[in-house]
């Protein structure tokens, strides 16, 4: 039995696995550098910042002789956990929205494969916060990490209102001086053309009573006169 020809099939085998092992390993390490060379999909995470930098915050040493400098309140240290989860809800309602408009595009090939794998690395990055927030806030009071996003979402919906409604008191506004500087126009226009009305009928009636005088003196002169015929009346009185 030539044991060598049963080898080299094992030995081909062994090869064809192990190259295409490094190649995989090697596609993925290119491809998770490049992922990270990518461009963020959300910008930078303020409020996480911020929380992390007062969760972290080390008061200066204190002086000897003078009082221990304060710590963070736990309440500004909450306060800014729900600002941190504030900020997440609205990326989170940013993916739930764009994620079908970038699928539909992805399939139609009208966009590129770097634009939907910074989209899908931004979504593990809003899953793995979400998470890290939760846990935030269950170390602070159990079961807060429940609530905070609904919390979170309230205060969204109660700004999002007093925008809209600031955004209308504005348009009434906008709309109210419009109104009254279109309601001025057009009483000063009905008053011009009552002013020239007024004046055309001034006119005509002045035309009319000109007329009538005419017409009197007209009459006046065509007709003999009362006194002549009177005159006539007493020399006759006189022969008698």
């Amino acid at each position: 039995m030539d044991w060598l020809s049963l080898c080299i099939p094992f030995a081909y085998l062994g090869i064809l696995i192990g190259s295409l092992a490094t190649f995989s390993s090697l596609y993925r390490k290119r491809k998770n550098q490049k992922a990270l060379s990518l461009k963020p999909w959300f910008g930078p995470h303020v409020q996480r910042d911020i929380y992390l930098s007062l969760v972290h915050y080390e008061a200066p040493a204190a002086v000897p002789g003078e009082k221990k400098p304060p710590r963070v309140p736990e309440t500004v240290v909450k306060a800014a956990l729900l600002r941190r989860a504030i900020e997440d809800v609205k990326r989170l309602l940013q993916i739930r929205n764009q994620k079908p408009a970038l699928a539909s595009l992805l399939q139609k090939g009208s966009i590129s494969d770097d634009v939907w794998q910074r989209f899908s690395r931004a979504e593990q990055e809003m899953d793995s916060e979400i998470r890290d927030v939760i846990a935030e806030a269950n170390g602070y009071l159990p079961g807060w990490g429940q609530g905070i996003f609904q919390t979170a979402n309230e205060i969204i919906i109660n700004t999002t209102m007093r925008e809209k409604m600031k955004e209308i008191q504005d348009t009434v506004k906008e709309e109210r001086e419009a109104w009254d500087q279109k309601r001025s126009d057009t009483q000063r226009e009905f008053m011009q053309e009552l002013g020239v009305k007024d004046e055309s009928q001034k006119h005509t009636k002045k035309a009319s009573i000109s007329t009538i005088a005419d017409d009197e003196s007209v009459v006046d002169s065509s007709t003999p006169g009362t006194p002549t015929s009177s005159g006539g009346k007493k020399k006759k009185k006189g022969k008698k």
